[in-house]
Parts: C-alpha cells; structure tokens; sequence
C-alpha cells in the first residue's frame, strides 16, 4: 500500500518551522494538480526541490509551511509561487502518484495535498467570515476574530471484500477517472457505526446483505481526504446484484481463479482483492 514505506519512517506531526535546507521538498499544488519537474534528456518525472527554485524566488523559504518529513527528508507546501517557464516544471494531475516513484515521496506528497486542500478550503472562518490564521502550536487554523479553531479535514470511510464462498464481488464506480474494478466502499455517517456503515453501503449499492463482518485494517487516504477502514463480510442470503446506477456502472460476482489482475497495489481495497485471488481470505 502506498503509506508501506519501511525501513523508511513517516512523520506526520507538526513542527512550527520554515524551509532552510535547499535539498527539502518543495510541493507546490494548484487545485487537483501538483508542480513536478521532467527532465528533457532522460524523461525521468520527480518532485522539485529548494535548490531547484531559489534563484526564480528569492523569497521562496520564506513562503514554505513544514508539513511532515520521511527520515530526514522535509516536505514543504509553498503557494504563492508561480511555476517557472523553464527547467522542464509543469503541473500534473494528482493520479501521478499512483504510480510515482519513489513511493515514499507519493506518500508524503498526496498526504500534503489534503493538508493543501484542507487550509484552502478554511481561509476563511465557518462562523463569522474573518480570515483565519495558522496556528503556531498546533496543525490549526485560527479566526482571530470569534477564536474558532479548524482542524484538518479527516473523513472516515469504510471499503469492503464481499464474499459468497469461492467469489468475491467487484464493482466499477459510474463516476471519475479511475476505471478499474474496485471493491464496495462509503463514507461513514453522523452517528453511525461502522459495521453499520458497511451494512448501508452494500445494501444501497449493490442491494446485497452481508453478515460475519470482520475488520481487516485501516489505511490513511489523502486522494480522498479520508481514512479508509477495511472490512471483510460473507454474503447473507440472496446473491441478486441491484446496482446503484448514479454510484456505480457495474457490479458482477467473480470466481476466485477469474478475479482481475489490477494494475496498482497503493490501496487496502488492491491488496484485499489481491489476497482473495491468492485464496489468504
């Protein structure tokens, strides 16, 4: 999965820092797309670095906000810059990192965007309209005005492996741009449970009922601003599939041995497929 980057160790936490170290990361995102940097000669595709953009922006440590670091590698979300004309830098769509490499760069890069996306969405405050400032103490934004606190969007979802004996039930989402077989997965609600929450997702997806549900585990999901919570159930009573036609374009029952080959293996939602095939689930 795409946050497995050992022996290499993730830092999450806050630190109320700026950029000092040219060999940092600089990551620079304009709603869904991200600044990288493509060498002309060899092709190769990675993430720009300080030393990459501080003769076009004197400023540009000034500008940084420390977001987290893998080992002693720092990532920096720097906004007010404007993506130079030369040098091979261009934007790109976030899916880059399903398949960016190195991985713990993906990592680190997709779980910025979210923060991106949370503090863009935030400037201002909820109650009273005054623009909000950054915390010093904490990951927070701040209205100076009401002393309203925001914290970081973290959406709770479940994703789950359905199966009924030797096959396992597959999907294909009817919206957005990924088009591969997936499993059934949802957003959990204001005061459910989550075994509750894989109960509705199924039955208003695909109108099936499951029972025997397990917790496999958990996966942060920054593509979606969520935390994925994985689940394996057994299919209870009838197998008729009723597809939830605005969420889905497909639902079908797959025999083991016929279980697709999926392209990427970053999700919990891969690696249960995957282990289903393989006959470990």
């Amino acid at each position: 999965m795409i946050q497995e980057i050992y022996p290499k160790v993730f830092y999450p936490e806050f630190r109320n820092k700026k950029a000092t170290n040219k060999k940092s990361f600089v990551l620079h995102f304009e709603y869904n797309k991200v600044m990288l940097i493509k060498d002309a000669l060899t092709g190769e595709i990675r993430l720009p670095r300080f030393e990459d953009l501080e003769e076009d922006d004197e400023n540009i440590y000034e500008k940084s906000y420390y977001v987290n670091a893998v080992d002693d590698e720092e990532f920096y979300l720097v906004d007010d810059i404007q993506v130079p004309e030369f040098g091979g830098f261009y934007m790109e769509g976030m899916q880059v990192f399903r398949e960016f490499s190195p991985q713990y760069q993906a990592f680190a890069a997709i779980s910025a965007s979210q923060v991106y996306r949370w503090m863009k969405s935030r400037r201002y405050c909820g109650y009273c309209g005054t623009l909000t400032e950054k915390s010093n103490t904490e990951r927070a934004l701040i209205c100076p005005k009401c002393k309203n606190i925001e914290y970081p969007k973290i959406s709770p979802a479940i994703i789950v492996a359905i199966r009924d004996k030797n096959r396992l039930l597959l999907t294909k989402n009817a919206k957005g741009t990924y088009k591969f077989y997936a499993l059934v997965a949802g957003f959990v609600e204001v005061g459910e449970s989550l075994e509750d929450a894989v109960r509705r997702e199924v039955m208003e997806e695909v109108g099936l009922k499951v029972k025997n549900i397990q917790s496999y585990k958990s996966q942060p999901w920054s593509f979606s601003d969520s935390l994925m919570l994985a689940f394996i159930a057994d299919l209870d009573g009838d197998d008729k599939i009723t597809i939830q036609e605005e969420e889905l374009s497909e639902a079908r029952w797959f025999e083991r041995g016929d279980v697709p080959v999926l392209p990427f293996h970053i999700s919990v939602g891969h690696e249960l497929i995957q282990k289903f095939r393989d006959g470990e689930i």
